[in-house]
């Protein structure tokens, strides 16, 4: 499991991603780069790293579900993912 701190600094840099969205979008598009450069680092969506949302283990992430690997895993065989059971055949 990751540390509080590591899944707070991401919930962080998920806020100022979606507070400065607009504003990075438009200087874009007018092409005014110096005015950008002036935003925050991490008002960039690139700095975002995909997490699972119950550990924040970062590796094994499964984007459709939102949750890493080994999560996964045990809500699937504990029956809690609607339309998800283990293969058989």
């Amino acid at each position: 499991m990751a540390k509080e701190s590591v899944k707070a600094r991401e919930r962080k840099r998920e806020a100022l991603v979606a507070k400065f969205a607009e504003k990075r979008a438009a200087l874009k598009a007018e092409g005014n780069y110096a005015e950008l450069d002036k935003l925050p680092k991490n008002a960039s969506p690139v700095r975002l790293k995909n997490r699972c949302q119950l550990t924040g283990r970062p590796r094994g992430y499964m984007r459709h579900f939102g949750i890493c690997r080994n999560m996964f895993r045990d809500l699937a065989l504990a029956g809690k993912i609607p339309g998800v059971r283990k293969a058989s055949w």
